[in-house]
């Protein structure tokens, strides 16, 4: 009897500190649907839900809607998220299974660059990158991610070398006997069996860059390259009256794909980090 009740007092106050972790979220959702005039007031959700909010937001921009916006998004993340693939799971079949001089030492260094703050590297990637005339183009975020590099790419390598180390070796000799190559021991071996590291891989890159605004307005100074972030920004002028539920709105918008995404891939997510974790 008193197991069953202290599950049962467990199970309340979990409860309860779930709905005090979702109320923002509840709040936002109300608040996207109040008009100016509502804001101040205490109530969670409006008498009169102002669903034109998000139409009116939608084409708050003059001469530009969410639409373009979106699809610059979309552009810019199917771009990092190829490259990351492909370059992070190369580098980490490298580390994983060939054997190269001062291979360790090269892992090594690729790990302590996990521990560099990214704010030293923004003046020198800046100067670099606007040396090469990509300042207002996407290849300032596409390029390094091409490089194994980018936000997170040390990580990503890392992940999937702990992933690939737990595949037995004894595969890699089988499919050489067979005539394959390395390159083919990769493609056919590597990559079908590090598919939840990889989908991990790919949620993890997609959430770090769909609203990275920072490197998006460092680099990004035309609104017809603007992406979902850098359009909410718009909202905030100061010349005009500031319409809260149409920004509210918008960024309840913008993070949808993100959630849609995680709960798609969930299963891979979870699997993905499980299995690297026992193998690693």
């Amino acid at each position: 009897m008193n197991s069953r009740r202290n599950l049962l007092f467990r199970h309340l106050g979990l409860a309860v500190l779930s709905l005090l972790m979702i109320y923002p979220v509840f709040w936002w959702v109300g608040a996207s649907l109040k008009s100016n005039q509502e804001m101040s007031l205490p109530n969670l959700f409006p008498t009169n839900p102002m669903w034109v909010n998000f139409s009116n937001g939608w084409h708050a921009i003059p001469g530009h809607s969410f639409t373009d916006f979106y699809w610059n998004n979309a552009q810019l993340e199917l771009g990092i998220l190829i490259t990351t693939v492909i370059s992070c799971s190369l580098v980490a079949f490298g580390f994983a299974r060939l054997d190269f001089p001062l291979r360790n030492f090269w892992f090594s260094i690729l790990m302590l660059t996990l521990m560099l703050p990214g704010q030293v590297t923004i003046i020198p990637q800046y100067a670099l990158f606007h040396s090469f005339g990509w300042v207002n183009t996407y290849l300032p975020f596409i390029v390094p991610h091409a490089l194994a590099g980018g936000s997170g790419g040390a990580f990503f390598v890392f992940l999937l070398v702990q992933f690939i180390r737990g595949i037995p070796k004894e595969l890699d000799e089988s499919a050489k006997m067979d005539g394959c190559s390395w390159f083919g021991v990769y493609w056919r071996i590597i990559i079908p069996l590090t598919k939840p590291a990889l989908v991990t891989v790919l949620i993890y890159c997609f959430l770090w860059n769909w609203d990275d605004f920072f490197g998006h307005m460092l680099y990004i100074n035309s609104v017809d390259k603007y992406t979902v972030g850098l359009a909410l920004r718009m909202f905030n002028d100061s010349q005009s009256a500031q319409e809260w539920g149409q920004l509210l709105a918008m960024g309840l918008v913008s993070v949808i794909p993100s959630v849609i995404i995680f709960f798609l891939a969930q299963k891979h997510f979870v699997e993905g980090i499980a299995t690297t974790g026992i193998k690693g």
